[in-house]
């Protein structure tokens, strides 16, 4: 899967929204204004940062070494993922699906509803 995919891939969810907060070689995805992904592009090879429920991210980095503890993120909650090929298309994009419905599931109300009803 390129980076190309996976950067429409997460742009394809619910009212997600591109930012660079940090430098322009950074992209991070947001939804209700909080992080579900963060992105290095230029990294050889690429790598995404996603936040997963703490049990799987232990099993993950178990499994795969291609998943780290989140790259200066809390390491509970954040897991790195170099994109050499190594982790099966599906199971990532699962994992992306899982960091994006963890985040939603902590906005205010509203914006859950909104979120629902739009599908933006």
């Amino acid at each position: 899967m390129t980076f190309e995919q996976i950067h429409a891939y997460l742009l394809s969810q619910p009212g997600a929204v591109e930012e660079r907060p940090f430098t322009p070689e950074v992209p991070v995805y947001k939804v209700g204004g909080k992080m579900f992904a963060l992105t290095a592009p230029n990294d050889v090879p690429p790598r995404i940062t996603i936040k997963l429920d703490p049990l799987l991210g232990q099993v993950l980095r178990s499994t795969y070494e291609a998943v780290q503890a989140g790259y200066h993120m809390n390491k509970e909650h954040w897991n790195t993922i170099t994109l050499d090929g190594s982790i099966p298309e599906e199971e990532l994009l699962t994992w992306i699906d899982e960091s994006y419905t963890l985040v939603v599931s902590n906005l205010p109300k509203r914006i859950r509803r909104l979120l629902a009803e739009t599908g933006h």
